[in-house]
This record gives C-alpha cells, structure tokens and sequence, in this order.
C-alpha cells in the first residue's frame, strides 16, 4: 500500500508538470496560428528521459535504490511526466492530416533523442559524481 501512495503522489506531480510545459507550449504558440508540431510532447518526453538517465545512477547507484525512492520519482513522478499515449496521438494526428513527412521526423527524433538524452543524462550524473 506504500508504494502505491508513493507512485499516485509522484504521478500526480509528473503529471502536473507535464500539464504546465503544455500550458507554456500552448500559449507560447497562439500567436503563430497553434502548435503545428508536437514540441510539448517531445519536449517531456525528452526531458523525462534524461532526467532518467539522472534518476538511474543518483538513485540506484548512489543511494541503493530504495523501493520507495524508485517508486515515487521513477515510476510515479517521470511516469506521470512522460506520455507515450500522447505521442501515439500527435503521430496518429499527423498522419491523419497527410504529414507524412512531419510523421516521420517526429518519430525519429523522439525516439532519437529520447535514448540520446537517456544516455546523456546517465553520462552526467556518473561524471558529476566521480
């Protein structure tokens, strides 16, 4: 029971987050006619993964890797703050709208970038601490 209250706190918290990078996407493209792209989506997802990548060594390395800890930030906070449901989405609304050329950079740069930030962000916490 105290790692679901765990996970539904963090996940509350990552999706909070991930609601306000939205908001800020949002209004920072009306003036342009609306979101063409979904940077939002990428942008969180990108983000989450390297914050991941953080997450991996700080907590499972550094500080044993407690199941509450893993539980509260990994699964619940990045979890809530990443969204796989939203990318299937935004590539289905691409298509849908005869994009295929916007499909497939997106796609690619999501998952691209995603591993890479991943990578980066592992890379970044093992230097930051050695």
């Amino acid at each position: 029971m105290k790692l679901l209250v765990l996970v539904s706190v963090g996940g509350a918290i990552g999706a909070a987050l991930r609601f306000l990078t939205y908001q800020f996407f949002v209004v920072s493209t009306i003036a342009r006619g609306g979101p063409a792209f979904p940077w939002a989506t990428l942008t969180v997802n990108v983000a989450g993964c390297f914050v991941m990548g953080l997450a991996v060594v700080t907590i499972l390395e550094r500080f044993g890797g407690s199941p509450e800890l893993r539980a509260f930030f990994m699964t619940g906070v990045l979890g809530g703050f990443t969204t796989f449901s939203a990318f299937s989405l935004d590539v289905y609304e691409l298509f849908a709208n005869r994009s295929t050329e916007a499909v497939a950079a997106y796609v690619a740069a999501s998952v691209i970038l995603s591993v890479a930030a991943l990578v980066a962000g592992i890379a970044v916490a093992r230097w930051s601490i050695a």
